[in-house]
């Protein structure tokens, strides 16, 4: 067998290689994930030969950076704010973006209203080359969001040629490809979405992107972990990651940057789903809270977490059930929170709060189909926890912020400022943080600061009682 057909095996996964068939990949531990591809050549190493590339003069010379020009790398606005934000102010030219998500998240349905804003906004032609769907079933969403400018044209392929032949022909200044799993590179060995596959397309749209100066955003499937299917290398040829998520029984879709070399990669933009497509949300904040009763509920806090730069109330809700016997374990159910940080703060309460809840089906969930999982809002979660089983309820205008210790100490968070103006802005008139977390002063809010989850309790219990 000659060096060009020898055979190796590389992971669906994670791409790591090996010499034969494996049922496990060694590197990440997917099962099942091993496919055949053709191993790369041996090089001979032998006397006299020589393992550097021979000198070449550059095309350009190197330049001092203060005589490179950065205009072209400037960005354009798409027009749609929580896009933008996410982005870093808008497209690129040349810049690659790599967009995942659950399928039916609506990826196809932003990226067709992003297409549609960027031909309107008079920045050229914007070609959306679709594997996975008919010209006839995209413009029947674009019937149905008004996403039809003159400038967006429409290409049904799964063939990387035919993909660059439309680039030739129509010369937009943005390429929209979904998905680069669907499209296939003639001249590469692998089946379509494999690792070979999805680098040699990546490769090639990335260098298409660079020689014409052409805004690119790749969608990408996700594994059933969440993670993006293909090759690692994938992410690190692209210049921005980011990730679209929400749960199919709420409206709320996140836009999460990952990574951005073109701006802040920890920016979290809000959407809602609608019959008419995907609209911007600026000020998400109602979405999490829920409407005001008219008398205070047991059983519920407020806390402010960070999603990104943003700093979004979110109420969090906890209902105990009863006492299970013999010693059979108990139900604990969360929704939108991290279960083994609910764990940990009932032992906690039990353990230095003098409360008895381990024994106790625990159900505790938060508003508006949001994710928690930052610790700022173990304090949050104990309050509701101790307000449900004393059955007595905290007060609407108070949020508790902090992370809770196993020492039952509260701990300080990041950015308290930035979320105690956020509660201050929406008219909060409390708020319980740790101690030492505050670097200056808040109007219209009283901060309470505490030190441990006793305090806490205590502290919560006197502004009801003030209040009620």
């Amino acid at each position: 067998m000659s060096k060009s057909q020898r055979i190796a095996y590389a992971c669906g996964a994670c791409g790591v290689r090996v010499p034969k068939w494996v049922g496990q990949c060694p590197d990440c531990g997917e099962w099942g994930s091993m496919e055949e591809t053709a191993a790369p050549p041996r090089q001979s190493l032998g006397t006299g030969s020589s393992t550097l590339p021979a000198a070449r003069r550059p095309a350009k010379p190197a330049m001092r950076i203060g005589a490179v020009s950065a205009a072209q790398a400037a960005s354009l606005p798409t027009g749609i704010g929580e896009f933008d934000r996410v982005m870093g102010g808008g497209l690129v030219p040349g810049g690659v973006t790599l967009i995942s998500g659950e399928p039916g998240v609506g990826k196809s349905t932003l990226l067709l209203e992003v297409a549609h804003r960027f031909g309107e906004a008079g920045y050229g032609k914007a070609l959306v080359a679709t594997g996975e769907e008919s010209t006839a079933q995209v413009r029947r969403r674009a019937d149905r969001t008004g996403c039809l400018s003159e400038e967006l044209y429409l290409a049904a392929e799964t063939d990387l040629s035919a993909v660059l032949g439309h680039v030739e022909d129509v010369k937009p200044s943005l390429l929209i490809l979904d998905s680069v799993q669907t499209v296939i590179a003639p001249d590469t060995d692998g089946v379509p979405g494999g690792v070979t596959q999805v680098k040699a397309v990546a490769t090639a749209v990335t260098a298409e992107a660079k020689s014409r100066n052409m805004a690119v955003i790749l969608v990408g499937h996700v594994t059933k972990d969440g993670g993006i299917a293909g090759p690692r290398a994938l992410e690190h040829l692209v210049d921005t990651v980011v990730h679209f998520e929400g749960d199919k029984h709420s409206m709320l879709r996140l836009l999460r940057g990952v990574k951005n070399r073109f701006g802040p990669a920890d920016e979290v933009g809000c959407f809602e789903m609608t019959e008419d497509g995907i609209v911007s949300l600026a000020d998400p904040s109602g979405l999490f809270l829920d409407d005001a009763p008219t008398e205070p509920t047991p059983g519920t806090c407020v806390t402010v977490t960070m999603e990104g730069r943003r700093a979004v109330p979110v109420e969090v809700q906890a209902l105990l059930g009863k006492s299970v016997k013999d010693g059979a374990v108990p139900r604990h159910t969360v929704s939108g929170l991290d279960q083994a940080r609910l764990n940990m703060v009932l032992a906690v309460l039990t353990r230095r709060g003098g409360m008895r809840l381990l024994d106790r089906e625990v159900y505790a969930t938060t508003i508006g189909g949001i994710r928690v999982r930052e610790p700022a809002s173990d304090l949050a979660l104990a309050l509701a926890l101790v307000s449900a089983e004393q059955e007595i309820a905290v007060s609407a205008d108070l949020v508790a912020i902090g992370e809770v210790s196993l020492t039952g100490q509260v701990r300080r968070t990041v950015n308290a400022d930035r979320r105690i103006g956020e509660a201050a802005r929406l008219g909060f008139k409390t708020a319980i943080v740790p101690k030492g977390s505050v670097a200056e002063r808040h109007r219209g809010i009283e901060v309470v600061e505490v030190e441990t989850i006793n305090d806490a309790k205590q502290a919560a219990a006197r502004t009801w009682a003030r209040r009620g």
